[in-house]
Order: C-alpha cells, then structure tokens, then sequence
C-alpha cells in the first residue's frame, strides 16, 4: 500500500494557498491510489517545540546513555522521521515568511535532521556528513505574496526559502525534490489567478508522471532508494 505524507506549514487556514494546493495534489494523489494511505502533518497549526538544552543533550548522546528523561524529549523527533521513512512520497505546503520559511516549519526541520537519525557525521571523512535517509518522491509547494521572489525573478536574491528548504532535504538523503510555485498573493489581480492556475496545472502534470514512475516500479522496496541516491528525477 502506497503512502502520502502531506506536511502543511502555513499559519493561515481559510486562505492558504499552500494547503489549497497540496489538497489538490493529495486528492489528485489519491485518485491514482485508491488504497492508498494519505497521513497528514500540519505544523502549522500544530508547531513542533524548538530544539532546547534537553533536546540537544539527548540527541548528542549515545542510544545506550539516554535516560528516560532523554528518550521522551526525543519521542516526538522519531515520530517525525519515522514517517518521513515510512511515506512513499512526501508533499509540502510553504508559505514565503519574510523571505523565509516559517517558524514552525524550522521548528519541524530542527527536529527532523537529527545525527545517528537522518544524518551521520564522520570527522575523519573528507566530506563528514552523510544522509541516512533514502530518497523518494518530494513535492515541494511553495507560495509568496510577491511572484518576482521566486528562483528567476527580480527579487530572487530575497528569497532565502527555497535554497534552504533544498539545502536541507537534500543534507538528509531527499535529493530530487520538484518544486511548484505560485505568487502575486498580495496583488489580488490577474497575476495571482494567472500563478495559482499555473501552479494547479503544474500539480495535475506532475501527478501521472509520479505515478507512472511508481507503476514501473517493482518489489516492495523498490521506491525507496539508496541514501543518497536520486529517486525523484522524475518529479524535476
């Protein structure tokens, strides 16, 4: 049985064009896997707690040293990671806050990239650090108010979300990620209708080329990729 794992951020519910369009992509997701399992992180509304003392100290000792105290800080961590690993694709909503991610999507990525958990470190290693996840599909939706912040717009220089987003997937195995964008959200005029058209194209596009990849796939483990490994090219 495939798995989507839907991660929203945005902090707004009603009119969020981050979770409109990962719902279309889920239920466009769902129609090509009707037995399929769609499992839902919204740390937008439900914000993981920032990394603290406890959290460091647990994370930085060794398996065998935590305490009980230690285990639970990290508890909601491996809940975390666990379904990062467990899903077949991932797809995230992230709104533009003020020319970053939000918040509470940096609390979720401090929880997420974790040594010993998603990542490795070999000081002795001419590139030290090593992704422990395998790679899979990842849809990355990404909406800002003004449409020229986005990669090849007059503003790009401002926009600080999409190489760090990247930086991050790709520093702990999820190479590949395809990214869709819409913009213009403060204009209100036809450039906004004109970026959300384009954005829920680009979903209804990408939908049966990542199903034909799934499709052409074979044995259980065959979507899940070596660390490391790119295995969502398609999705580019």
């Amino acid at each position: 049985m495939k798995t989507l794992l839907v991660i929203n951020s945005s902090g707004r519910i009603t009119r969020s064009i981050t979770r409109h369009l990962t719902t279309r992509f889920a239920e466009g997701w769902k129609s090509r896997h009707p037995g399929g399992e769609i499992r839902s992180r919204d740390v937008g509304m439900n914000p993981p707690p920032p990394a603290n003392e406890g959290w460091i100290a647990a994370a930085f000792a060794a398996s065998t040293e935590r305490t009980p105290a230690m285990r639970e800080a990290l508890a909601l961590s491996d809940t975390l990671i666990d379904e990062i690993i467990a899903a077949d694709a991932i797809v995230l909503g992230v709104p533009m806050y003020n020319f970053g991610m939000p918040a509470q999507l940096k609390a979720y990525v401090d929880q997420i990239v974790r040594i010993g958990r998603a990542f490795d470190f070999d000081a002795t290693a001419a590139n030290p650090y090593r992704p422990l996840l395998a790679s899979k599909p990842v849809v990355a939706i990404l909406s800002a108010g003004d449409g020229s912040l986005h990669i090849g717009g007059a503003l790009a220089h401002l926009n600080f979300l999409e190489p760090h987003l990247k930086t991050i997937l790709e520093f702990i195995g999820l190479t590949g990620a395809a990214f869709i964008r819409a913009g213009y959200d403060e204009y209100q005029d036809d450039r906004a209708k004109r970026s959300l058209a384009s954005a829920e194209s680009a979903i209804d596009e990408l939908l049966p080329r990542l199903f034909q990849a799934q499709a052409n796939e074979s044995g259980p483990e065959a979507n899940r990729s070596k660390p490391g490994e790119v295995g969502a090219a398609v999705l580019v």
